[in-house]
């Protein structure tokens, strides 16, 4: 009973300690009055993320801070473990893998580790090594323990209880195989897609344009492949995307541009171009960056069969009607209860 006790204490603190952060991070992203000495973290970490990996512009990083101060607020979280069984607190080691594809992209793996009770051992990307340290940095205002139970490594894990690891396919294969031997969730490769019906409205078109081009598409939510019906016209949803037509102007976004579309103007493959994103008519569902794969449908149960038979390479789909879909503008924005490749991942850390 004591130590159920305590592991509830800790669980508390714990998640006062994220509440706190969360306030923090909607100050910083609204530009108002922070702790200062958190404020000189966010801007640190912030301007050397940009240097280190270009493709986290200042704007995509304040959209992930947007993002993650709406969930770290207590209700939420206290709302969100209750519903599973008391956490104990323990000095059980959790590895984590982390992916480097989008700003804080391995946080909600590392929120489940902490509130589940057990201590990270985690191994950054080398595409983004400061974000989350910063954040880390930021707990210890109101929960000093955490340097105890956050290890940031460099090279090994080392010896852990469990593991957690996001990489490519081929990566994953290596994660697989070394560690069989201990209780694992293992990340590959996903894509988002979505199913227009040809009535949505500009609002929900404007959603699905943030769908397909937030963080340069380069997300598991991202959108990389549309099914529209017969006749479709695609003026309408290239209005949409006209919002995001300043992202031409990433060195990284317009060399792919320029290079895919020059190789399928070389194959002489049909595509739609309105000047910085190139739709295609493509089965598959993964698509290049400033690409986007469309297939046209006259009966929608023959794109569930497909999105069903896809389904290891599907993270969301998108669409205002049918089950387990998302609304369009939402892929973006998960809640902290989605969980990638719909494991649940804090019931994987609660088991023995």
């Amino acid at each position: 009973m004591k130590n159920s006790n305590k592991s509830a204490v800790k669980i508390k603190s714990l998640i006062e300690a994220f509440d706190y952060m969360g306030q923090q991070l909607d100050k910083y992203a609204k530009q108002e009055a922070t702790n200062p000495e958190v404020n000189a973290i966010l801007d640190h970490a912030t301007q050397v993320a940009q240097v280190q990996n270009p493709w986290f512009t200042k704007a995509n990083i304040n959209t992930s801070v947007v993002n993650w101060a709406a969930l770290l607020q207590r209700d939420l979280l206290t709302n969100w473990i209750s519903g599973y069984q008391q956490a104990k607190w323990t000095d059980d080691a959790v590895g984590l893998v982390l992916a480097g594809n989008l700003p804080l992209v391995g946080l909600h793996d590392l929120i489940c580790v902490l509130l589940s009770g057990n201590k990270a051992v985690v191994k950054l990307s080398s595409k983004d090594k400061v974000l989350i340290p910063a954040l880390v940095r930021i707990l210890q205002h109101n929960f000093a323990e955490i340097n105890e139970r956050v290890q940031f490594v460099n090279e090994r894990l080392g010896q852990v209880d469990k593991v957690i690891a996001t990489g490519r396919n081929n990566s994953s294969r290596y994660f697989s195989y070394y560690f069989k031997n201990i209780p694992h969730i293992i990340r590959k490769n996903r894509n988002s897609v979505a199913v227009l019906t040809g009535e949505e409205t500009e609002e929900q078109l404007a959603g699905l344009s943030d769908d397909i081009c937030l963080y340069f598409g380069l997300g598991c939510r991202s959108v990389s492949k549309i099914w529209v019906p017969e006749n479709y016209d695609f003026d309408i949803l290239f209005g949409a995307l006209f919002r995001h037509k300043d992202m031409i102007h990433h060195n990284g976004y317009a060399n792919n541009y320029d290079y895919n579309k020059a190789i399928f103007l070389m194959n002489h493959e049909i595509i739609l171009d309105n000047g910085f994103i190139i739709l295609k008519e493509d089965e598959r569902i993964s698509s290049p960056i400033a690409c986007l794969y469309y297939s046209y449908y006259t009966d929608r149960s023959e794109v569930d069969d497909q999105i069903l038979t896809n389904r290891e390479k599907v993270q969301c789909v998108v669409s205002t009607k049918g089950n387990n879909t998302v609304l369009p503008g939402k892929a973006q924005c998960p809640q902290i209860n989605d969980y990638a490749d719909n494991i649940d991942t804090m019931e994987v850390l609660l088991k023995s």
